[in-house]
């Protein structure tokens, strides 16, 4: 759920990176951070535990473009990968207005993520949202480790609604402005068919 600021005209934005433990969430999020210049960003929040990189969300707002007149910022977030913490993760995904879920391409965590996914659309579905309403991106990461998943194979099973998806390899960067720009597209064309009725 987007936030308006009438006085400022501003409109404020919401992408959350949703997945397994250790996907890449995090990593994605550094890397854009480290390539985006300073007066672009504010500050990275990231709080890490010790069995999971972020323990609540890592937030980078990012300016957008104009709807309608009003100048538009994405806050970039990403839930905790433990299913231990779903609390926290409902709590990150309430009001998103656009989601990111990060896959592991290795074959070894195939479990994980589609447990992830099954969690994300069971979380969506308590707060009264749709997983095929809400703009959605799917991300197959770690495409440079050994032994990993085929995307058609990768994408047959889990991007059931066939949402975009990008091949990444967050470390180096590889598809990870990609998956940003085509998610950041889907919430721009939701958010200017709601706010130009």
């Amino acid at each position: 759920m987007s936030l308006i600021n009438y006085s400022s005209k501003e409109i404020t934005c919401k992408i959350v990176y949703y997945g397994p433990g250790r996907c890449g969430k995090t990593t994605n999020l550094q890397y854009i951070y480290s390539k985006i210049p300073d007066i672009k960003r504010s500050s990275m929040v990231s709080l890490a535990t010790e069995k999971d990189r972020t323990l609540f969300f890592d937030f980078l707002p990012l300016e957008l473009g104009d709807i309608a007149g009003y100048k538009t910022r994405v806050q970039l977030y990403t839930v905790p990968g433990q299913v231990f913490y779903n609390s926290t993760r409902k709590l990150v995904l309430q009001g998103a207005d656009g989601i990111v879920f990060v896959a592991d391409s290795q074959v070894d965590l195939w479990q994980e993520n589609t447990e992830s996914l099954a969690n994300l659309r069971d979380n969506l579905g308590i707060l009264g949202m749709d997983i095929n309403k809400v703009p959605l991106v799917m991300q197959y990461n770690k495409r440079d480790m050994p032994n990993i998943v085929p995307v058609a194979e990768m994408d047959h099973a889990l991007n059931l609604r066939k949402a975009p998806h990008y091949e990444a390899v967050a470390t180096t960067g590889a598809g990870v402005f990609d998956t940003l720009k085509a998610v950041s597209a889907l919430v721009l064309q939701s958010l200017s068919a709601k706010y130009r009725r």
